[in-house]
């Protein structure tokens, strides 16, 4: 069994990978031969009286990749003046998120892999997919809000599908999207701006993204879309209702958490999950509204996919991804590449696998 991290994830695995290995778990999946559990999580009063514990998982499996994988992610969550989410495990500047591999085809436990670079590759190749099916074949400038891996890995995928000349961030911290707009231009060979206003992010972009913590609304002005721009997001409230509303095609990758909810489960932030604790206790948490990712009004990526729904039909329609949903599968087959190829490059640090077997029945 291997035991490989964050910094061997990032010698394995590039977006062009990532997009492969993402299209092969949807074609399975299309085929009825992948599968995954939506996300769901559980909540737990912690020590700090501002945050809550809370556990996440979420599952899949691929055929064709040959693994099922589940991530798992431990974290103290709060929310500096109910604006954005911070979280840490331990200590405020770590973190514990774990990716255990399993083969499907015998059982075996295969690999624990660091989740931190692959949770903002899947996501970022995720949205990636998302331009490839429905922005402009000759969307050139991208407009990006925010400034942290997320914003990061997005742009990496924008560049993968499209052949970008250009690109514009902002986010709050003026010195923070003064790093991104240097270190993303040196590694992408592009001339990405850092601008002082939401607005200049938008006006002019043929892709836009919502890459941030905020719980609130970062986006909700139509005007100043360009025509047949492309819009995504990273977390269901970053896209106004208004934005949401002046879309022509609106696709979501797939339903990120259970429908219905059985007794004990509540809804919190878009996800399902069970809470403990004392009502003034519950109160902590902020519950952003995201009822405009609910409803008939969107498509679903996998029919689209399969050609049973149109996308974008001309070059003029503003075109919406919401990049939520499927997030099981992802990790299945993003996570199945990076020890396929670990098997491949002898990467990563070998664990006696009987360490996870036992000779007692389950």
């Amino acid at each position: 069994m291997l035991l490989i991290n964050n910094q061997e994830v990032g010698q394995l695995l590039d977006m062009k990978s990532c997009l492969e290995a993402l299209e092969t778990g949807y074609d399975d999946l299309l085929k009825g031969d992948a599968v995954y559990r939506p996300r769901l999580d559980v909540w737990v009063p912690c020590e700090r009286p501002d945050g809550y514990y809370r556990w996440g998982t979420m599952e899949g499996a691929s055929r064709k990749i040959g693994v099922f994988a589940i991530r798992m992610k431990s974290d103290i969550v709060h929310w500096p003046d109910g604006k954005t989410e911070e979280k840490y495990c331990m200590q405020p500047g770590t973190w514990c998120g774990l990716i255990m591999v399993f083969s499907v085809r015998n059982g075996e436990p295969l690999a624990i892999v660091n989740d931190g670079l692959l949770q903002h590759m899947r996501v970022g190749g995720c949205a990636g997919l998302g331009a490839r099916y429905l922005a402009r074949t000759d969307a050139s400038v991208a407009g990006i809000f925010g400034s942290g891996g997320m914003a990061r890995s997005y742009l990496e995928a924008f560049n993968e599908v499209r052949k970008l000349k250009k690109v514009k961030v902002y986010s709050p911290t003026k010195a923070h999207r003064e790093v991104y707009a240097v270190e993303m231009s040196g590694k992408l060979g592009l001339p990405v701006e850092a601008v002082d206003q939401p607005e200049a992010v938008v006006r002019g972009s043929h892709i836009v993204a919502a890459c941030t913590d905020s719980t609130r609304v970062v986006f909700d002005e139509p005007e100043w879309l360009e025509e047949g721009a492309h819009i995504t997001c990273v977390r269901a409230c970053e896209i106004g209702p208004k934005v949401v509303k002046r879309c022509d095609v609106s696709v979501k990758l797939g339903r990120n958490t259970v429908d219905t909810l059985d007794e004990g489960m509540v809804r919190l932030h878009g996800n399902v999950g069970y809470i403990a604790g004392q009502p003034e206790e519950k109160a902590r948490i902020p519950n952003p509204e995201v009822d405009n990712y609910r409803g008939g009004f969107f498509k679903y990526f996998m029919d689209l996919k399969a050609g049973s729904i149109p996308g974008r039909t001309n070059s003029r329609q503003i075109t919406f991804f919401i990049n939520a949903g499927t997030q099981g599968l992802q990790f299945a087959a993003c996570a199945g590449r990076v020890y396929q190829l670990a098997k491949e490059r002898g990467v990563g640090r070998e664990l006696p696998t009987e360490w996870f077997l036992q000779d007692i029945r389950d």
